[in-house]
């Protein structure tokens, strides 16, 4: 059998040994330090080696003994009243150790007492005295014995405030260790209080924590008692953070056990009162689910779907999580419109009237829309392409869908996508994320309550892409007639019918919605109005919506002939009206206030009232500027806000043919004047110049209106031309503007916006327009009204430009070039 120390049952060393025997055993010694020395050691001194324990000088520690040898050991040594040497093993498996198999350092211990136990085994109680190397084993029989050398615990000199602090903390940790174990005794507090002696106290901590023994044994070999304090403090701070943890683990799983056992012992009672009440309500309402759900026009696979999610909710706990994700899941599946359609109105002179009532102009726009209403009408379906309308800001495009939708009796819902950047937008989130949703598609087709509804995608060419994903790819299935039957919303996990819906999408450019998208769509350009359109629209449509929305009637202010006309033009520069809409609604804000004030007012709105209510006219009317100066061209450009005339000047000066490039002009821009540069290099005996005059002259070549950016390459032909002018100081024709992207071998390329740049020419009474042949097909799809008045020349090589724009005549006070 085992040696082995018996530490950990504090009670039995306490409360007395042995049946009839009950003498007080203390746990420490009792005198002072002087009766731990020992005078009368051995020659050979007999070792018992223990396990997994370390014996600490003054310290009282039982420990069993089992070996044969170490039985005859204690027996002899108690009998001659006698000394023994306690050592460690390294290893508490080897039976009977050897000097490889001990340490080198232990304590010289005295027996106090021997116990015969009832169950037959043998426990001895003994003290240690004092700490002892080890030199050599003398001999193994019948017990080891072994030359040792005494040792002397290194005390502070003097009285020591850092010593003191030392055993005060010691004691103030195992304290606290003590309290916090379950597995410690209250004695074991009570022996730490009223140990005085620091010595005494510091050897019976190291003795009873809860360490490693080649720490332990670590802590005996330390001769400097303030070191081996120090030590111990640094062991029983871990185990202090050690003992708490666990206690504070104990606590909350103690806790969260006791929540539970309440929260399910009251669920008990509510559904026993219930059960007396007449019913559960859960259960009421799961009935109430089951009944709506049994008046769904679902298919069937959706009905299995929702008959399984709604088996789960009676196996769930009311009070868990899980339980109201379910519900929500399963109630989304019922708000659903499942094959629920409203009743299309298809009387194409209904829908015609409401078009014309709703928006003046936008006739090709119109006419599209009522074509593709014409072909749902005789097909009965909806499996043709989605209308993409596109244009400038503010040109009706959003509520040409409001229209459709009016026109058809359907619902009209709107989603911006202006910065969507997260594909779970349009796909929504898997239903088992905390806060999970479907959709904004699926959300918005519950808002309507029906599957057919006209949806409006609008800014459909602001949609980014980020590492949430691509919000356009998921837009792919929605908008293809081919797919988006069973249409996959990740909330749902079953896929819903999308295509009675009718889809409109709504841009500014195309240039930054993806090709496979675009291909998904039809495009209709929706192009800017004239001014004479917004004048009509503003006294049919946008007058009357600001007089209500300002609380007053036609019989507070009547707007004359012209003030229309000037407030479009300068007031606002746009293609929509927009802008024009805001600025009737201040024009309307000021009459509402001096009615509120019940000031004397005129109430016919003439243009000096129009100046005063509304500031200093902000824009002035573009104009044509002439042809006094030699480079000088007037071009044509298209904005976002429609189109405008800009003006390209070159100028010359002495030098070795640089060019120079200003006015904030972007890449294409800058490679258009190179372009027209080398041409005019290429053919400069056409033009009766000289080659040398090239690099004899520095070019510099302005757009004015610096603090705007400006590209593209429709300006290459004014380029040209503006650099010919400088060079042969010919003067440029009157009145005349021109639009064309060129190229190197001299040809003249079409460009966009055509509509837009001939309504920018006649705002600034520009007569002559010069565009490229390819170009003749966009005109004679414009109408007339927009070209009243303006004379196009159509051509497809520079020379032809050159001829039309170059006068004969030179400019007044020509420089002379050479």
């Amino acid at each position: 059998m085992a040696d082995k120390d018996l530490k950990n049952n504090k009670s039995f060393i306490l409360t007395g040994l042995g049946g009839d025997d009950s003498d007080f055993i203390p746990i420490i010694a009792d005198g002072g330090e002087e009766e731990l020395v020992v005078n009368d050691m051995p020659s050979a001194l007999p070792i018992l080696p223990l396990r997994n324990t370390v014996l600490f000088p003054g310290v009282v520690l039982p420990i069993q003994v089992g070996r044969h040898k170490s039985l005859k050991l204690i027996r002899e040594v108690y009998k001659n009243e006698g000394v023994l040497g306690t050592i460690a093993q390294r290893d508490p498996d080897v039976d009977d150790p050897n000097a490889e198999d001990i340490y080198g350092y232990g304590t010289i211990a005295k027996i106090l007492k021997i116990l015969e136990m009832p169950d037959g085994s043998t426990t001895v109680i003994i003290q240690g005295k004092q700490r002892y190397k080890l030199l050599e084993i003398v001999s193994d029989e019948p017990y080891h014995t072994a030359s040792v050398v005494n040792l002397t615990d290194i005390q502070p000199v003097g009285k020591s405030p850092e010593f003191e602090a030392i055993v005060e903390s010691l004691k103030d940790i195992a304290i606290k260790i003590a309290k916090n174990s379950s597995n410690i005794s209250p004695e074991a507090t009570f022996a730490v209080r009223n140990i005085e002696n620091p010595s005494f106290l510091i050897n019976f901590i190291c003795s009873n924590a809860e360490i490693k023994v080649e720490e332990k044994q670590g802590l005996l070999e330390i001769d400097d008692l303030r070191e081996r304090g120090i030590q111990t403090v640094s062991y029983l701070v871990r185990e202090l953070q050690m003992v708490e943890l666990k206690k504070d683990i104990q606590s909350k799983v103690k806790t969260d056990m006791d929540q539970q056992q309440r929260e399910y012992m009251l669920n008990q009672q509510m559904k026993t009162i219930q059960d007396e009440l007449g019913g559960n309500p859960l259960e009421k309402e799961i009935e109430e689910l089951k009944e709506k759900a049994a008046k769904k026009k679902w298919s069937k696979e959706v009905g299995e779907v929702f008959d399984k999610e709604v088996d789960k909710l009676y196996r769930l706990n009311p009070a868990a999580g899980e339980y109201s994700i379910q519900l929500t899941y399963v109630q989304t599946l019922l708000e659903l419109p499942w094959n629920e359609f409203s009743k299309d109105n298809f009387n194409m002179k209904h829908a015609e009237d409401t078009l014309e009532e709703d928006h003046y102009g936008l006739e090709l726009v119109k006419e599209r829309i009522l074509e593709h209403l014409a072909v749902i009408k005789l097909k009965d379906d909806m499996k043709s392409p989605i209308i993409c309308l596109y244009g400038p800001p503010g040109v009706g495009k959003t509520s040409l869908g409001k229209s459709v939708a009016k026109a058809l009796d359907r619902s009209f819902i709107r989603m911006s996508l202006g910065g969507l950047h997260d594909e779970a937008e349009i796909r929504g989130h898997r239903k088992t994320y905390i806060g999970a949703m479907p959709g904004r598609i699926i959300q918005n087709i519950k808002k309507a309550k029906t599957s057919n509804p006209v949806f409006i995608l609008d800014e459909i060419d602001k949609v980014s892409n980020d590492f949430h994903g691509d919000p356009a790819s998921a837009l792919l299935e929605v908008l293809d007639p081919e797919q988006n039957f069973e249409f996959h919303d990740n909330y749902l996990e079953v896929e819903y019918d999308l295509s009675k819906v009718m889809f409109i999408a709504t841009a500014n450019t195309l240039n930054t919605i993806s090709q496979p998208l675009r291909d998904r769509m039809e495009l209709i350009e929706v192009s800017g109005y004239l001014v004479e359109e917004k004048v009509e629209i503003a006294k049919r449509h946008l007058l009357k919506k600001q007089l209500k929305n300002h609380g007053i009637d036609e019989t507070y202010m009547t707007i004359g002939e012209g003030v229309f006309e000037f407030i479009v033009e300068k007031y606002t520069r746009e293609s929509g009206v927009r802008e024009l809409d805001k600025q009737l609604a201040k024009l309307v804000r000021r009459v509402a206030r001096k009615v509120a004030f019940e000031e004397e007012y005129n109430k016919n709105i003439d243009i000096e009232i129009v100046q005063e209510y509304l500031g200093v006219p902000r824009f002035l009317k573009e104009k044509y500027q002439g042809n006094e100066f030699a480079g000088v061209v007037t071009g044509l450009a298209w904005t976002a806000v429609g189109g405008e005339i800009l003006y390209v000047e070159t100028s010359l000066s002495k030098g070795k043919g640089g060019l120079t490039l200003t006015g904030n002009l972007g890449e294409v821009m800058k490679e258009s004047a190179m372009l027209a540069l080398e041409y005019l290099k290429a053919h400069a005996d056409e033009l009766n110049l000289s080659s040398e005059v090239f690099s004899n002259w520095n070019v510099h070549v302005h757009v004015p209106e610096g603090a705007i950016p400006k590209d593209g390459p429709s300006a290459g032909v004014t380029m040209v031309t503006s650099l010919a002018s400088a060079f042969t100081q010919r003067k440029v024709k009157r009145d005349l503007a021109m639009t064309g992207e060129i190229t190197l071998r001299g040809k003249v390329l079409p460009v966009g916006g055509i509509k837009e740049k001939i309504l920018a020419a006649k705002r600034a009474g520009i007569k002559e327009i010069i565009l490229s042949e390819e170009n003749r097909k966009d005109i004679n799809e414009i109408k007339d009204i927009y070209i009243k008045g303006l004379k196009f020349n159509f051509v497809n090589k520079i020379t032809d430009v050159l001829s039309l724009a170059l006068l004969k005549t030179k400019v007044d006070k020509p420089i002379n070039i050479k």
